[in-house]
């Protein structure tokens, strides 16, 4: 062993914490033993954010300027593709030796598809950064999961989580703001290549910490189990899966049935197979955490996805207001993932959950109602508000139940299976939501203007409502998957 290496009890234990940290339930996620731990991994968190906010602002003109208009959704796609293999490699690496390998190399895979992407001469290459950068946010995002579970206290989880979706209020008013200024002004390759330094000072706060309180398995007297390749077969099962039906629905010809059927055979048994049995029935306890967690983002942001176009072709507002009527939706869903971390709510929180779906429900219902022109637009922005408020309850309690329900070895796995549940309801929900539009006759409203006789042309009021009352329909089904859980005989 090197003199750098942690011995097992600096692995094990966390530095001694003050009588004022112990005080009030064990202390906090800012006292001495989880101050650096916790900065790091928030500004881990608030980097990933600012980025999915600023370079999707960049990404139009960048498509454009290398000529790759027609393969824009591909820049999408290869990252949520290679994201998805990531994740399961994660899952697997931070079970086995810790979370400090695939947090670094999934940083670093990060911060060098941002450069491939922005020194990128050709739209293949361009693709090709994004692919690199997918995997590294895959990486990252099943390690925090990982390093929660190891190195917070279970009393402290909801409060990092919290702070988690904290972090995202501020990327997501600033974000394209910045992005669209440095656009403008600069370029955007500077978007991609600016973003890469930051990366530095969360890395330099973080790893020093995981090292101390979350490296090495969980179990280190334990003999390190082999690497499983059943489940390293079933995530490039389903990362080609989702690449191939991505591909199909791009196309949309008679041959992309093809490729769609080849897709889908390679989709199911990996799905089946990497997320918890009992996932599709919404058996108690984890099951139906993993199966929540997809319901509620994917039925919540297939909807939000098309609300700027509703506003901006059915009721002739700009694009930047029909923007500004969703940002007060990051404020709450702040104060509703800070509303679930508070210790009075912790015995109501399976309870929490079934109210924060009814919300989010209520919200993608009531959205639609401005296709009314005697309803105000403003009932928009108040429907997302409480919608918003609902997902930031549900979204950091399933992240705090998973890890509840999870064993220290199994953490990294079951965090793999939220995520892909998470990412594959999402590509499943918007494609179907797409699929209605088109055939309602949704297409054409991309060529109103905020002229009223142009919109009025163009209104497809039946297309929207064909997105947004089914997605609400599923929402409400989340309510009652949310009944589900806790285990057997604990409610």
């Amino acid at each position: 062993m090197s003199a750098l290496e942690p011995r097992d009890a600096d692995i094990a234990q966390p530095p001694p914490a003050s009588a004022a940290d112990t005080r009030a339930g064990g202390g906090s996620v800012l006292d001495r033993a989880h101050r650096a731990l916790s900065i790091g991994v928030v500004s881990v968190v608030l980097l990933v954010a600012f980025e999915a906010t600023a370079v999707g602002t960049a990404m139009p003109v960048a498509a454009r300027e290398l000529d790759g208009v027609s393969l824009y959704a591909f820049a999408f796609s290869a990252y949520f593709t290679t994201s998805l293999f990531g994740m399961v490699l994660a899952g697997q690496w931070s079970d086995r030796g810790g979370p400090l390998g695939p947090l670094a190399v999934g940083m670093s895979c990060f911060a060098a598809g941002l450069l491939l992407s922005g020194t990128a001469g050709a739209m293949w290459l361009f693709i090709l950064g994004r692919a690199v950068q997918g995997l590294g946010g895959g990486l990252v995002i099943v390690a925090l999961y990982v390093v929660i579970s190891r190195a917070y206290e279970e009393h402290l989880r909801p409060a990092i989580m919290a702070a988690f979706a904290a972090s995202w209020v501020v990327p997501s008013v600033v974000g394209p703001l910045a992005s669209g200024t440095i656009t403008e002004h600069l370029g955007w390759r500077w978007v991609f290549v600016g973003i890469p330094a930051l990366v530095v000072f969360p890395l330099a706060l973080a790893l020093p910490a995981i090292r101390r309180t979350a490296s090495g398995p969980a179990d280190p007297d334990a003999p390190v189990a082999p690497w499983d390749r059943r489940r390293i077969r079933l995530a490039f099962g389903i990362s080609a899966g989702v690449a191939l039906l991505q591909y199909a629905g791009q196309e949309l010809r008679w041959l992309s049935l093809l490729p769609a059927a080849v897709g889908a055979a390679l989709l199911v048994p990996a799905v089946r197979g990497l997320l918890p049995r009992g996932t599709y029935r919404a058996a108690r306890g984890l099951p139906s955490v993993v199966l929540l967690r997809g319901v509620a983002a994917g039925s919540f942001i297939a909807a939000e996805s098309f609300v700027p176009l509703m506003l901006v072709t059915q009721r002739g507002l700009t694009p930047t207001l029909a923007g500004l009527s969703l940002a007060v939706g990051g404020l709450t869903w702040a104060l509703g993932s800070w509303v679930q971390s508070r210790p009075v709510t912790e015995p109501y929180r399976e309870r929490l959950v079934v109210v924060g779906m009814v919300l989010v429900a209520t919200a993608i219902a009531a959205a639609p109602t401005v296709l009314l022109t005697a309803v105000p637009v403003w009932v928009v922005a108040a429907a997302w508000a409480w919608g918003c408020f609902g997902m930031g309850m549900v979204i950091s309690s399933t992240s705090v139940l998973l890890l509840k329900l999870s064993a220290p070895e199994e953490t990294g796995a079951n965090s793999a299976a939220l995520q892909i549940s998470d990412g594959l309801s999402n590509v499943f929900l918007l494609a179907l939501g797409g699929a209605a539009f088109a055939a309602l006759g949704g297409g054409t409203v991309g060529h109103a203007t905020a002229t009223a006789t142009t919109a009025a042309t163009a209104s497809h009021p039946a297309a929207f409502a064909a997105v947004f009352l089914p997605m609400a329909g599923v929402a409400a089904v989340g309510a009652w998957v949310a009944t589900r859980l806790g285990e057997r005989g604990r409610g």
